[in-house]
């Protein structure tokens, strides 16, 4: 027989997902034990009924953890968060060029997650120009970057909330701004930032913000997309008038629940829970930045707006996967970057747009969690790393 391991690893990598919360556990506990377990939300009977009921009560929990204005009705539950950029990139750009032919261009930034920049060529090939904007070497996108860069013919501008390796909050609210005066819509991809950080999509004024269940304690298996309303949006999936009729298939009503429940619980301390993680994610920075080859990604971490529970840096000396599978070794898991692009041999495409030098940009290290971390094992983990420096 196999021994087991003396220690579990610890999980500092709840960027790339995070283990699920009580309440979502629960959540599906409870579903599965429930006379609507299996029914199909959109049967007409009263099992039927009943499952759909619940449906639309995950949906306004979500609707208001987006922001008191938020109509359920402006919720689309998908399959993830892929499925919802995806949605939302192709759905808007194809809906916006339906309303006005000469709106054939699509700004996405050059800092997004591969499910938005893996995209661009399929968009390309249905006949939008696609163009990237360019962060700074803080990984901010500047609206003067984006006003320079929009006209008439813009369809849809894509910038995410905040960045999944660096954790750089982008200026949402500013950006949005200049693609509207352009008469473009304007998506931000939210899936790192949800109920990591406070964020109203009317305050930020977005037409459309994807978010991901399994980035806050949800399972895996569900996302959403916020679409305000009036916002045209070509369907993707079709075969059915599910959601309204722009995402057919059959909804998962247990995954909703879960990501519901998990919205409620986490919506009523964010402010509180942000404050604590960032004050741990500042001491690490501060102990482990003072090793003269670790470098705080954006530079200054105290000059930028940042996600509270992502401490990125680069370690010079080292690639991120060495660093990767020597801390695992020492009972970490981390991340060298983003953890969709993990098996890639090249440097991040986000530190390579932010101008980091490419040798530097390979050593990129990525640590991550939420207001469930234990300080002591935080502690823990700067001395193994800053043993592991040397």
């Amino acid at each position: 027989m196999n021994a087991l391991p003396s220690r579990a690893p610890v999980n500092l990598d709840y960027a790339a997902s995070t283990p699920m919360r009580a309440e979502a556990i629960e959540a599906q506990r409870s579903y599965d034990a429930s006379s609507i377990a299996g029914a199909n939300p959109n049967s007409l009977h009263t099992l039927g009924r009943q499952a759909a009921s619940a449906l639309e009560g995950a949906r306004r929990d979500i609707a208001r953890s987006l922001g008191p204005r938020v109509r359920s009705s402006e919720i689309i539950f998908t399959g993830g968060g892929t499925e919802s950029d995806y949605l939302a990139l192709h759905g808007i750009a194809q809906g916006a060029r339906e309303r006005d032919r000469s709106r054939t261009r699509v700004i996405v930034s050059a800092i997004e997650h591969d499910a938005l920049l893996d995209n661009v060529p399929a968009l390309r090939a249905q006949g939008f120009t696609v163009e990237l904007v360019e962060p700074s070497i803080q990984g901010v996108i500047e609206p003067a970057a984006l006003e320079a860069m929009v006209a008439p013919d813009v369809a849809l501008v894509s910038v995410m909330f905040a960045n999944n390796e660096t954790g750089v909050i982008q200026p949402i609210a500013e950006l949005a701004r200049v693609a509207h005066d352009a008469g473009a819509y304007f998506h931000t991809d939210a899936i790192q930032g949800y109920l990591h950080a406070p964020l109203d999509v009317h305050a930020l004024g977005v037409d459309a913000l994807s978010i991901a269940g399994h980035k806050v304690g949800a399972p895996v298996s569900i996302g959403a997309l916020y679409l305000r309303t009036r916002t045209p949006l070509r369907p993707q999936v079709l075969g059915g008038g599910q959601e309204a009729g722009r995402r057919a298939g059959t909804q998962d009503v247990r995954s909703a629940l879960a990501l519901a429940a998990v919205a409620r619980t986490l919506s009523v301390s964010i402010d509180e829970d942000c404050a604590r993680i960032r004050a741990l994610a500042d001491a690490l920075y501060e102990r482990v930045c003072a090793h003269p080859a670790i470098t705080p990604t954006m530079g200054d971490w105290t000059a930028v707006d940042r996600l509270p529970g992502i401490v990125s840096v680069t370690v010079d000396g080292f690639d991120s996967e060495e660093l990767v599978l020597k801390l695992d070794a020492a009972g970490y898991a981390v991340s060298g970057g983003s953890a969709c692009s993990s098996g890639s041999l090249d440097a991040s495409h986000v530190l390579r747009a932010m101008g980091i030098p490419r040798e530097r940009a390979l050593g990129s290290l990525r640590v991550s969690f939420d207001d469930r971390v234990d300080p002591a094992v935080l502690d823990r983990f700067a001395r193994a790393l800053l043993d592991l420096v040397g």
